[in-house]
């Protein structure tokens, strides 16, 4: 495919943003390509700048389950539009999409909406801090829950596709306060509460992990987090931001029964605008100012067009099917790679759980970040040029999730099986 067009956009780039781009993963250094610039999208289909079309497996991230430029959500958002972009003030779309999430996600009675899921996850962090007066943080490797500084240890996405074992520039104070451990790992979870007990603030984990390519957790693993921090006074954080509407309407918490304290939500609630939300029990989120002494604030929080966008997505989720129907198109698609795989003799692990899914090469069963590792790197590089190539758009990392939407048809899916059934014998 020609694309002169984005290259050149790309060079422009390169001279005003770091790197080219506002967000590393969007590089595609790691998989030896430039960045694409896309012109447009619908539906299941992206065009770049060069008029190029793919099918799109990445949807903004994780937002577009309902494709992009769905003409509900378009709707509602010009509605939004036409009363102004922001206000800094109240309004009550506000309270109609906290209702909704409230409604959807076990865990939530009441929500204080943000701008990004970093902003929801390093809030979700001050107010256990200051709910258990302690200060000891929880995470597991790979998992990735955003750029603040407490965050980053061990991190997953764009922090394991760039090779950067955390990030310059976190102090070190900081670093000790953060405890990581391997993910789907009970018994570790189990001496780190004999330890450090009654200094751990909290536990944040990813309960689908989808930051060091997508893995799938182990229904105990998430038991032992809620038994453990119960015992020990400690609060269990979900971040959601990815799995949230994605592996059920009610979000891994729901689909596997395990019920968190607090709950970060992202990228689906806003329906592709930027959005974020923390939310919990009454009791916890009381903590919260201007009803309790945690400070958090945003100019921005509660924009009426993300909350428009929200509102049209959840409502075209909340349908009869509607996940059945998303679960068996990523099913088709996963069963394809792995038949294709296996005709072109190639080991490879693949799997989905909801309308996430994974692909790694490697016979190794991947149920940490670990595992994840050990997939080979180079393969994943050459399969990502040649998927491109064919007119799939993937995300260009090793270590990021694959995303289906209700817009992705049986034609899509066979389309995509066709290329890698192609390209897998090439490598």
């Amino acid at each position: 495919m020609n694309r002169n067009k984005s290259d050149a956009l790309f060079e422009k780039a390169s001279k005003l943003i770091p790197g080219g781009v506002n967000s590393p993963v969007r590089s595609g250094k790691s998989v030896g390509t430039t960045p694409l610039f896309i012109q447009s999208a619908q539906g299941a289909e992206i065009i770049d700048a060069d008029s190029n079309r793919y099918i799109d497996f990445v949807g903004s991230w994780g937002p577009m389950i309902v494709g992009h430029n769905h003409m509900a959500v378009i709707s509602a958002v010009e509605s939004a539009l036409k009363r102004g972009l922001s206000f800094g003030a109240s309004i009550d779309l506000e309270i109609e999409l906290a209702g909704m999430i409230a409604d959807a996600v076990p865990s939530i009675e009441m929500v204080r909406m943000v701008n990004s899921g970093t902003e929801a996850t390093m809030s979700a962090l001050r107010v256990a801090r200051a709910a258990t007066g302690r200060d000891v943080v929880v995470k597991f490797d790979g998992c990735y829950h955003g750029h603040a500084d407490t965050l980053l240890v061990s991190a997953g996405s764009g922090v394991a596709t760039q090779g950067i074992p955390g990030s310059p520039g976190v102090p070190e104070d900081i670093i000790r306060k953060t405890l990581s451990l391997p993910y789907n790992d009970a018994d570790a979870v189990h001496r780190i509460f004999d330890k450090f007990g009654r200094d751990i603030a909290c536990v944040i984990v990813e309960p689908v992990a989808g930051n060091m390519g997508m893995v799938a957790p182990d229904t105990a693993f998430l038991e032992t987090l809620r038994e453990e921090t119960r015992r020990h006074g400690s609060i269990l954080i979900f971040d959601e931001v990815m799995s949230g509407f994605r592996v059920a309407y009610g979000g891994a918490q729901e689909r596997y029964g395990v019920i968190p304290d607090m709950t970060c939500l992202g990228k689906i609630i806003g329906g592709g605008m930027p959005v974020g939300v923390y939310g919990g029990s009454a009791e916890l989120m009381r903590h919260v100012a201007p009803e309790g002494n945690v400070y958090q604030a945003g100019t921005l929080a509660g924009n009426p067009l993300a909350m428009a966008a929200g509102i049209a997505t959840l409502t075209l989720l909340n349908k009869d099917g509607v996940y059945e129907s998303l679960e068996a198109t990523a099913t088709r698609l996963v069963e394809g790679l792995r038949n294709a795989a296996s005709e072109a003799g190639i080991a490879v692990q693949a799997h989905s759980v909801g309308a996430m899914l994974g692909l790694f090469f490697t016979d190794t069963p991947v149920r940490d970040f670990e595992t994840a590792k050990t997939s080979d790197l180079d393969r994943f590089a050459a399969y990502y040029r040649q998927m491109l190539e064919n007119g799939i758009y993937l995300a260009p990392s090793q270590f990021e999730a694959v995303f289906v939407s209700t817009t992705h048809t049986a034609d899509h899916i066979d389309q995509t099986v066709a290329a890698a059934k192609n390209v897998m014998k090439t490598l």
